[in-house]
Formats: structure tokens, sequence, C-alpha cells
């Protein structure tokens, strides 16, 4: 039988030093995005159109390498400098401030002007209830053969003399107002109506010193009449992700309205959440207004379920941040999404730049004829061909349907008095 030592060890183990020493949780830190917030490059002066040859703008970013071309452009940076420019302008500033006409140049009037006869032309131009489709009413076609007819008449009121300036310029405006074709609006289309503004600028109709009025008039004057346009034809938006985007048809809203809100004594990222602040404050400041705007085009109540982003973005410490974040979304989502820019047109006073391609060269369709997706060339194994992209990246887009036809429905089958709580809200 074997023995067993019961002899007591020599040294006794030392278990403070055995056992791991506790410390306090510390609160693992927010992801951080490494890329620093863009800022606003110094916009040149208008140049000197009068040796310009003026002529209808066209789309030149028709492949991978024409958005390199251009994002290594001058017209790249012009964009940008126009666009944080009128950010910068409304910085910490409410709509209220610009007080009716006397604070807005001839031409600020005259544009506000034009967006209110665009208006009466929705209004006398209803839709065709028989249609019953969310995927858009093709009444929406009639406006736009309207628009495009005043259009002419409209440019003259601003000066312009030429029936070649008249041409190029009014181009974007009329491409502004959604897609003939498609029935649909998005960001591409809220960008046409940016760079008509720059057009004006660019022949020195427009000046820096009508930037705030620009946003607190002429945009919000242009955001009322494309909300009564989607609403009364039910465009499909444009590229959306869903839930996933930021809006389905809007961005600058977001951008000139973090802006204003900049360092706000007391309403916070937060405050999105509230009712009451959107209902007090949302007539004041563009970004509150376009969350109001958003809940009531949805048939399910609360952000988290119908736009978790802007839900998430509302964790944001400061204005600063979400600020920070809208321009570097507007860079990386707009101006750098392929998708989205292969609609963008050029002419003499946003000009393409060398080596980039031509819709005749690339075998496209112009873009008031362009049918779903839009039209880039790709090159596969040395093979090139048309491909129909959409802003997932695909060949394959998906029609998505008005939110704000489905919300129309809802009331008209009398589902509408309240928004649909999620069961476990």
């Amino acid at each position: 039988m074997a023995e067993y030592s019961t002899a007591a060890p020599s040294t006794i183990p030392n278990l403070k030093d055995k056992i791991p020493k506790l410390e306090p949780r510390r609160k693992r830190p927010p992801p951080s995005n490494p890329l620093p917030f863009p800022e606003t490059p110094s916009l040149p002066p208008p140049p000197d159109t009068s040796s310009y040859t003026f002529r209808v703008p066209t789309r030149r970013i028709l492949s991978t390498r024409d958005h390199g071309l251009f994002l290594a452009s001058p017209t790249y940076t012009l964009v940008l400098a126009f666009v944080f420019g009128l950010s910068d302008a409304v910085a910490d500033t409410p709509i209220s401030a610009v007080r009716g006409d006397d604070d807005c140049s001839p031409a600020v009037r005259t544009i506000v002007g034009i967006l209110d006869e665009a208006e009466a032309l929705v209004r006398s131009t209803p839709p065709n209830e028989a249609e019953g489709s969310r995927f858009g009413n093709k009444v929406f076609r009639t406006f736009l053969d309207k628009a495009k007819a005043a259009s002419p008449g409209w440019h003259r009121r601003l000066g312009l003399a030429s029936d070649e300036a008249v041409a190029e310029v009014s181009t974007y405006l009329d491409q502004s107002f959604g897609n003939r074709t498609r029935i649909d609006y998005g960001s591409g289309h809220e960008l046409n109506f940016a760079v008509w503004l720059l057009c004006l600028y660019q022949l020195g109709i427009l000046a820096k010193t009508d930037f705030r009025a620009l946003v607190l008039r002429v945009f919000v004057r242009y955001l009322a009449l494309m909300r009564a346009v989607q609403s009364t034809y039910y465009l499909e938006p444009a590229g959306s992700h869903g839930v996933w985007g930021l809006d389905d048809y809007q961005f600058l809203p977001f951008l000139f309205g973090a802006s204003q809100l900049l360092h706000h004594p007391f309403v916070t990222p937060r405050a999105i959440h509230q009712e009451l602040t959107l209902e007090e404050l949302g007539r004041d400041y563009m970004y509150l207004g376009q969350v109001a705007f958003v809940n009531s085009t949805k048939t399910v109540k609360g952000l988290r379920w119908h736009s978790p982003m802007l839900d998430d973005i509302s964790s944001a410490k400061s204005w600063a941040k979400v600020e920070g974040g809208m321009r570097r979304m507007f860079v990386a989502e707009v101006l750098r999404k392929l998708p989205v820019m292969q609609h963008f047109l050029f002419g003499s006073l946003v000009p393409a730049v060398d080596g980039m391609s031509t819709e005749s060269e690339a075998g496209v369709a112009n873009e008031e004829d362009e049918t779903e997706g839009g039209g880039v060339v790709v090159e596969h194994d040395g093979v090139k061909h048309v491909h129909n992209a959409n802003s997932w990246g695909d060949c394959c887009g998906i029609k998505v349907p008005s939110a704000i036809a489905a919300a129309q429905a809802a009331k008209k089958n009398g589902a509408g008095e309240s928004l649909r709580r999620i069961p476990f809200d």
C-alpha cells in the first residue's frame, strides 16, 4: 500500500501575487473616425464670362475614371466651396433672422418669386387620382413640361441676356425638380438646385453677401416647393437606402440645419425626439423642420424604427459634431458617390476637365431620357459595357415606393389618424 506524506509544505504560496489586481471597469471609448472634418475651400470670384461659349450641360461622369478626374478637378473644389460657404453663412442663424424682402437683394427676391410660380404650377396640375400608384404619378411630367416652358421667361427676369446662357443655366433648374422618365427625386436633384445658384453666382447675378438669404429664404422656399411636389405626385426616392439612409429625398437641410444650431444655448441633438421642440422651433431651424417632416410621412412612430441613422446621430454630444459629420457625409455620400454623380451636369460655368467622357462616346442616353438607375461605362476583361448602377452599387436597382404615398394611402383608409407603434416600442 502506497504511503502518502503528511509533511507540511516548506513555504506557503503567496496568493496575492497569483490573483489579478482588481481595477475599476473603464468605459470603452466610442469608435472614432480618423478622417478630419472637411474644411471650406476658398471660393474663387466669379469669372469673366464675356468670352464664354455657353452650352447646354451634359453628363460627363460616365465611368470610374471620369469620377476620379472630377474629384481631382477645380470644379470639385468650386462646388465644395460654394455649398460649404452657404452652410457657413447661416451658422447660429435662425430662419427668422432674414426679415422679409428688406434683407434680400433684388436677385434673391426674383428667385423666391420664381419658386412661388413653380408651386402655383403644381397646384394647377393636380395628380390623376385614378392611377392609385405609390410609384409616382405620371401627371408629374405635365408639371415638368409647364415648368420648362416657363423657365426661359424666369431666367430673363434674372438678367440673362442670351438664349445660349438661358439654355445652359435653366437646365440645372429644370433638373432640380426630379427626373421626368423615372418620376423620382433625390440628393442629386437637390444638388442641381445648388449648382443652379452657383451658376447665377458665376454670372455675377448673386454675390457672397446673398449667401445667408440664399439659404434662409431661397433654399427654404425650394424645400417647401419640393415637399409639395413629393406630396402631390408621390415621387419615388432616387437610389434610396430605405431606413438605412439619412433621408429618402433631401440632404442639404441637415447640413445647413446643423450649422444653424451650431452653438445653440439649449437645443441639443437629442431634441429631435421631443415633439414640442420640433413643433415650436421647426419653422426656424431646418434640421428640426426636416425631422418633423420625415415623421409626418411615416406610418410607424419612432425615429429608431423608420430613421435609425437620424436616431444614431442624435446621440452626438454637440451640434459641432453633427455639422462636421454632415460635411463628411456630403463629400462621401454625394460628391464621392458615383451613382449620384453620374447624373451631374457640366457646361461652361461648371466645366468638366479634359479627358472626361462624353455621352456620345460612352453610348448612353442623355439625363432626361435615361431609364432606371442611369448608365455608367465599366470595363471587365477588356470589354466595356454600360452598367446600370444604383446607390447600392449593383446592376439591379429595386424600385422603392414613396413613403409619402404610403402615409397618404393610410390616411385615406382611416388608419393614418395616429402613427402606428411598433409592438415592442
